[in-house]
């Protein structure tokens, strides 16, 4: 008999985070540009600026994270025994370097067991989840041409729905499965630009380049503990950012000092 391993409890987790911190529960929060004209790629004009300027900076690093995580416990042969299985996340994460929180995180779970892959993309709280999300996929020829504010001919984008499964402290994501289609698109295009909309009915748009995607996916796994340290020693470097900027602001801030009054004439 199997206890303490239902599956809903087992996505949660992979959605929450663990040692692997599906970064998509890392937080990030600052990129988030309106897009009113995008709102939904479906249907796109012929010629238009197709992404928002951000595109320009969004250049990722994928990486490959991969752990054994416990399912549950089975009684065999009178014994108690653990179940474990594999899964790994190829993933991006964009990270604001003002507040060290996710801009957006997009990865392919791959999880032993499971027939299907998913596509998972998180973007930040305050998206509504009834419009659900978008995404248009850029040939590399647009995809540079974006990098440049370049109009695009948006005919030839493909488009992406996704659909909202987990909201949490660090936001809110949405997944497709992860088709054949789908992991060639991610190995052969340029990037893409993910759409939610958020409380005040605009589309926001979030870059996602797929430079070095297919090396990830194929590669082998990062070493989770190096991977982790250097995670730890950004976060520390954009935390001394922060304490500088605030001291800077605080001195600012601060009325200038009185000029002393001058030395009384002296007595004759």
């Amino acid at each position: 008999m199997q206890r303490n391993g239902s599956r809903p409890a087992i996505m949660q987790r992979i959605c929450r985070g663990g040692s692997l911190a599906l970064i998509l529960s890392a937080g990030i929060a600052g990129m988030a540009q309106p897009v009113a004209a995008q709102q939904a790629p479906a249907k796109p004009a012929k010629k238009a600026t197709a992404a928002p300027a951000a595109a320009a900076s969004a250049k990722n690093s994928w990486v490959k994270l991969c752990e054994k995580m416990a399912l549950g416990t089975m009684y065999r042969d009178g014994k108690e025994e653990t179940r474990y299985s594999n899964y790994c996340l190829t993933q991006a994460e964009r990270i604001d370097g003002n507040t060290g929180r996710s801009v957006v995180t997009a990865a392919v779970r791959q999880m032993d067991g499971e027939s299907k892959q998913y596509f998972m993309v998180m973007v930040p709280l305050g998206m509504l989840l009834k419009p659900g999300m978008r995404a248009a996929l850029y040939p590399k020829d647009l995809w540079e041409k974006v990098q440049k504010n370049e109009n695009v001919d948006e005919s030839k984008l493909k488009g992406l729905k996704l659909e909202y499964t987990l909201c949490h402290g660090g936001g809110c994501t949405a997944q497709a499965e992860s088709t054949p289609e789908l992991i060639n698109d991610l190995k052969t295009f340029g990037g893409m630009v993910v759409f939610a909309v958020n409380s005040k009915g605009e589309a926001a748009g979030f870059p996602v380049s797929f430079a070095g995607f297919e090396q990830a996916y194929t590669g082998s796994p990062a070493d989770p503990q190096q991977y982790a340290s250097g995670r730890r020693a950004l976060m520390q470097m954009i935390a001394q950012r922060q304490q500088e900027q605030a001291a800077q602001q605080k001195k600012a801030a601060q009325p200038p000092a009185a000029a002393a009054p001058p030395p009384a004439a002296p007595k004759k």
